[in-house]
């Protein structure tokens, strides 16, 4: 029989990564902001970056708050299943591709199902792409955390699962910019990189709903979802925010959808709202503001 793990076996043992890390980033983001303007590149806006800024700070500091219940709800779903993984190098490395796989999909389905498009469109709704749009993490995005949970099940040890997790987390810093262009092919077949991610985050037609992979580009690949860097990136969101003010940035698809689901008068029908593709809420949001006007 399996040793039960308690939160304090994993507080302990389980250093927080992201907030160490955090000052570095910030520094970084601050260095890039200054050669942008020494440049003329116009790749930041002062606004928009303290925006970016106050989301993430807030982020991070929920994060310290919740910690606890979050680490608490995966520890319960590993300690009921009957198995475990034993803690080593290679299994460790398999952990991160299985989570990287996880994180493949929570990202896919971030963006095809309103209710976690609402958790993730404060990543996407500013029209500069530099390190500071990495901060722009929703203060919602831990409902995903139900994607993740295959990990426990199957056995991976939790300090390993938070481990595996914070630098997959970390490495999505990297790729927001737009002084890394092309990289060598073998990384580009096998990595995301910041043409492929710059990708992910434009509006342009045919590059909405690509490369959803996190650190691994290749489940992009296999699921058909995988689009190459041929033209310049138009970031931002089809329902682009005329604003800077932090909490709107987070909650204003939370609106939205509160907004169909008070018009819709079938209870069904209402909680249904919550997992249809975004393109529909963004289409019944339009109608709505015409209709107010």
């Amino acid at each position: 029989m399996k040793e039960k793990i308690t939160l304090d076996d994993v507080l302990s043992n389980a250093p927080d990564l992201i907030l160490y890390a955090a000052p570095l980033m910030i520094g970084l983001a601050l260095l890039e902001f200054y050669f942008s303007w020494k440049q003329k590149k116009k790749l930041y806006e002062r606004k928009d970056f303290f925006a970016s800024l106050t989301i993430g700070l807030v982020s991070v500091f929920q994060n310290l708050l919740i910690k606890s219940l979050l680490f608490g709800f995966v520890i319960w779903v590993y300690n009921i299943v009957p198995w475990s993984i034993p803690v080593n190098w290679w299994t460790s490395i398999i952990c991160f591709f299985a989570l990287d796989f996880c994180r493949y999909w929570a990202h896919r389905m971030g963006h095809e199902t309103s209710l976690f498009w609402a958790t993730h469109v404060t990543h996407h709704n500013s029209e500069k792409y530099n390190l500071s749009t990495s901060f722009r993490l929703s203060w919602t995005q831990q409902l995903k955390v139900v994607f993740f949970l295959p990990i426990s099940l199957m056995g991976f040890h939790p300090v390993v699962f938070f481990i595996c997790h914070q630098i997959a987390v970390l490495y999505q810093f990297w790729i927001h910019t737009e002084y890394i262009r092309k990289l060598p092919k073998w990384i580009n077949f096998l990595f995301v990189t910041p043409s492929h991610h710059r990708v992910h985050h434009g509006k342009n037609a045919h590059y909405l709903d690509k490369n959803y992979g996190s650190t691994f580009i290749i489940w992009d690949r296999i699921f058909g979802t995988f689009q190459p860097e041929d033209e310049q990136a138009i970031y931002g969101i089809l329902d682009q925010p005329k604003h800077h003010n932090p909490i709107k940035l987070v909650f204003h698809v939370w609106g939205d959808i509160f907004r169909s689901m008070k018009k819709t008068k079938n209870p069904i029908k209402a909680v249904l709202l919550l997992f249809q593709s975004p393109d529909l809420l963004y289409k019944n949001e339009k109608l709505l503001k015409n209709e107010r006007k």
